[in-house]
C-alpha cells in the first residue's frame, strides 16, 4: 500500500481479534512512530507493549483506578473497564516524555508524541493490521499512570489497540472543502 493510500483510507477498527501484529510488523510500526515530526530532535515519546496476561493486569489497573476515584463504581462500569484491554491481542501505550527545552515548548513535544501514535495507527493500516487509538478515563487516572510507571513529566497520549480486524470497515467520505478555508489576512 502506498503512503497516500494509507493516509487517505485509514480507519479505526474497534473490533479486533488474534493474532496481533508480528514482531516484524510491530518493528515497522515503531520505525514509523520514530519518524514523527520532532522539533529539536528531542524524541519526546516512549512506548509500552502489553499483551497476554499483561492485558488482564492492565484491566485490573483500570478497575483499581476507577474504584479509587469512585468507591461506589457501578458493577457494569467496573466490568467494562476490567475487560477493556482484552478487546485486542495487543495494546501499545504511547507516552509523551516531555522535558524543559529553551526552544521547544512542552505542547509541541506532546503533539509530537501524538504524531508518533498516529504514525503507529497509519503504519498498522498499511500493514493490514487493525488499530484503534483509545483514551478515556484510564488515560488520565493518576493511579493508572502510576501503575504504568509514568514519571511526573510524562503524559499518556493513548492506548493503541492492535490486532486482526474482525470485520472490514469503510471510510467515511469527508470533503476537504468542508474543512479548508482560505485566509487573506483582511
Amino acid at each position: 500500500m502506498d503512503a497516500l493510500d494509507a493516509l487517505i483510507n485509514r480507519v479505526s477498527i474497534p473490533l479486533l481479534e488474534a493474532p496481533g501484529p508480528t514482531a516484524e510488523q510491530l518493528e515497522q510500526m515503531f520505525r514509523a512512530a520514530l519518524r514523527a515530526p520532532d522539533h529539536g530532535g528531542i524524541q519526546p515519546w516512549r512506548f509500552l507493549v502489553i499483551e497476554g496476561e499483561g492485558l488482564e493486569r492492565l484491566g485490573a489497573l483500570f478497575l483499581a483506578g476507577a474504584r479509587a476515584q469512585d468507591p461506589q463504581l457501578a458493577p457494569e462500569r467496573g466490568d467494562k473497564l476490567f475487560k477493556a484491554p482484552c478487546r485486542a491481542p495487543m495494546v501499545v501505550v504511547v507516552i509523551a516524555a516531555t522535558r524543559e527545552h529553551p526552544k521547544v515548548p512542552q505542547i509541541e513535544q506532546l503533539i509530537s508524541a501524538g504524531c508518533a501514535a498516529n504514525n503507529i495507527v497509519t503504519a498498522a493500516h498499511a500493514l493490514g493490521v487493525g488499530a484503534m487509538w483509545r483514551t478515556g478515563s484510564p488515560a488520565y487516572d493518576p493511579l493508572v499512570l502510576q501503575g504504568l510507571g509514568l514519571a511526573e513529566h510524562e503524559s499518556l497520549v493513548g492506548y493503541v489497540y492492535l490486532g486482526t480486524p474482525s470485520r472490514q470497515r469503510t471510510t467515511q467520505a469527508l470533503e476537504p472543502a468542508d474543512f479548508v478555508h482560505r485566509w487573506d489576512g483582511a
